[in-house]
């Protein structure tokens, strides 16, 4: 199977990039989108070329790292699926990939198709995160929490942190990244004292980072976990609850 691939390539963060063309000879249905950057950097070392820099870590679908986009498409052709998870097979017989970088304001280049998402770090630094008592482990039933609450908790939560969501929107808005932390940590007890400063942080961090959503929801088909568009609309709930409620509730 010939795959040919324009590939993005740029040696820092002030350089200048371009786009590089090269052919995959023997590639089979089976191969992975990384798998296949795999076996054309094997040819470039082979030839005593610089290999293409790219992210990956567990390559299943867990880690969020390996986020790359594919002929306009953050992630590739399958909706909902990771970069590391995405197979020729899927892509309909196209033997032409434009393999490129996660595309945003707020992701700059590091080198090739690596980018820094450190800005979706800085939201959860800002709020995403709670206070608890220390000492001695708590009673499992000490904390009630419902099993619906847990459940819907966990559906937000399940949120891998690739950033897709970013480079999908036009705006390059995080809406759904923030809401889902939002959403995840309003549902639980822990840290309900600090709901309110919570939402403050993090909108105010999400405001001076990224862009305004767009409400097209283009969000939600290149996200691999799942999150629910409900998640955009939390960001907005915990914010007004912040205004009415107060910060310190």
């Amino acid at each position: 199977m010939r795959i040919e691939v324009e590939v993005w390539r740029q040696d820092g963060p002030r350089e200048r990039g371009r786009f590089e063309t090269h052919v995959v000879e023997d590639a089979t249905p089976e191969m992975s989108l990384l798998e296949l950057l795999d076996r054309l950097n094997d040819t470039l070392a082979e030839a005593g070329q610089e290999p293409i820099q790219f992210e990956s870590d567990c390559r299943e679908g867990a880690c969020g790292a390996c986020g790359v986009t594919v002929n306009d498409v953050p992630h590739g052709p399958v909706p909902r699926t990771p970069s590391c998870r995405q197979h020729l097979r899927s892509f309909g017989g196209i033997t032409r990939l434009r393999i490129e970088p996660l595309r945003s304001a707020a992701y700059p280049v590091v080198r090739d198709l690596v980018v820094d998402r450190s800005a979706l770090d800085r939201l959860i630094q800002a709020g995403g995160h709670v206070d608890v008592a220390t000492g001695t482990a708590p009673d499992a039933d000490a904390v009630l929490v419902t099993h619906d609450d847990a459940e819907l908790a966990l559906d937000f939560a399940a949120c891998i942190g690739c950033g897709a969501c970013v480079a999908a929107c036009p705006n390059g808005a995080a809406h759904l990244f923030a809401g889902a932390k939002l959403a995840h940590l309003a549902l639980l007890p822990h840290g309900r004292l600090e709901r309110g400063r919570r939402a403050v942080a993090i909108v105010d961090q999400l405001d001076a980072e990224f862009g305004p959503c767009s409400t097209y929801g283009e969000c939600v088909e290149v996200c691999p976990a799942g999150i629910p568009l409900t998640a955009v609309a939390a960001v907005h709930r915990e914010r007004l609850r912040s205004v009415f409620r107060g910060r310190a509730d």
